[in-house]
């Protein structure tokens, strides 16, 4: 009887046990023969184990609820370190944008461009700060906005190919323009009123497009940083669990997409109440899913 007969008529826990064995014997090596033959091997073992305890698990569940449920929120926890710097230098480049706005009176124009900001600028000084949401139809408003937000999350993504030079220049641009366009409506007396309208559509919007720098930086890290593995074989794994985790944006930015077109336009006339509510929602909802949910299946799954 051989070795991956017996592996399949283990039980899935008996897997898992085998699994955190590995990844001790693992780290133990890494940390003491990390130039090891051993070393290289435990981590092949350890990928192995790893794939069987997520096919047992699989093996009774929907397809499209184990993505969502089991191995996006896996992926999320195993990458966590990638999810926060993400959002660490996000926050560094807001708070640059921040400060240059405010010291420098042409950055806005420089950054959002003459025709957006005279534009806002008589729509402010006639009382509707967020009229520049309200043009075009409710579905055109969705499809395009849909298409720009997806196309920058997968420029996000590829340019992780670049070693995450390019998703990093992506951020910046990006984390600055948002805080430009805050800061502006600040220097304007509408700050009240950009909360109420951008943030309903952009709390998914902006939480995306972090978590898709995020799955850039893994790529880039799994080809400069390969560790014990082969560097195509750590590009081969980095590139396929950063798409998945990728992928799991997709329907965020979906959502997002169709709260611009449909609810952002009527803000100003919505109980405020109910357009902070919808904020609310947005940020504990893709907060829970991407940096608290992760540990409970971490934990379910034994690996922790």
């Amino acid at each position: 009887m051989n070795k991956d007969f017996q592996i399949k008529k283990k039980s899935p826990d008996e897997i898992a046990n085998l699994h955190i064995k590995i990844m001790n014997d693992l780290v133990y090596a890494q940390t003491y023969y990390p130039k090891s033959k051993v070393t290289s091997y435990l981590n092949k073992l350890a990928k192995t184990s790893f794939d069987k305890v997520y096919d047992s698990k699989r093996s009774d569940k929907n397809a499209f609820l184990y993505f969502f449920l089991d191995k996006v929120p896996l992926l999320a926890y195993q990458y966590r370190k990638y999810l926060y710097l993400s959002f660490i230098f996000f926050f560094i480049c807001f708070f640059i944008g921040l400060l240059s706005t405010f010291n420098d009176e042409s950055f806005a124009r420089q950054i959002l461009g003459n025709s957006y900001v005279d534009q806002t600028i008589e729509n402010i000084e006639s009382g509707d700060a967020m009229a520049i949401y309200k043009s075009g139809s409710n579905w055109g408003t969705f499809i395009g906005i849909y298409d720009n937000n997806q196309r920058v999350g997968l420029n996000m993504f590829l340019s992780g190919l670049f070693l995450g030079i390019g998703t990093g220049f992506y951020i910046v641009y990006n984390a600055i323009m948002v805080a430009v366009f805050q800061a502006f409506f600040y220097q304007y007396n509408s700050f009240f009123d950009s909360l109420k309208g951008i943030w309903i559509h952009g709390t998914y919007e902006i939480f995306g497009i972090i978590i898709q720098a995020a799955a850039g930086y893994i790529i880039g890290a799994s080809i400069l940083f390969p560790g014990t593995l082969k560097r195509f074989e750590s590009f081969k794994i980095g590139i396929r669990d950063a798409f998945y985790i990728f992928i799991s944006t997709i329907p965020f930015t979906i959502t997002a997409a169709f709260l611009e077109g449909y609810v952002t336009r009527y803000s100003n006339v919505m109980p405020t109440f109910f357009c902070f509510a919808i904020i609310f929602f947005s940020l504990i909802s893709i907060s829970y899913y991407y940096l608290v949910f992760p540990f409970f299946v971490a934990k379910k799954h034994g690996l922790r």
